[in-house]
């Protein structure tokens, strides 16, 4: 079973493309050591205040794979620097 997620969050804090890379950089760092899954920036690459990340995992069930998402949208909502606003998750 493979489930992909969107992810888009607002960053209020900072202003500049370097502290949002840092940010980013965490987050991605901290779901593909929690979770094992495949994790990227897909948007808003040149907007310091916007992001969008690409998320998949593979199991060989539905609920493992759901509960990683869940663990991963959980994980990202640690994160103070960031508000998620939109989460889409697709079964392929």
């Amino acid at each position: 079973m493979i489930l992909y997620a969107e992810v888009e969050c607002m960053m209020y804090e900072g202003n500049s493309l370097k502290f949002k890379r840092s940010i980013i950089k965490r987050v991605m760092a901290k779901l593909k050591n929690s979770c094992n899954v495949a994790v990227t920036e897909l948007d808003y690459h040149d907007l310091w205040q916007r992001t969008k990340f690409g998320i998949v995992t593979i199991s060989r069930n539905l609920d493992h794979a759901e509960q990683v998402i869940g663990e991963v949208l959980r994980i990202i909502d640690t994160f103070p620097e960031l508000e998620r606003t939109i989460t889409n998750v697709e079964r392929l």
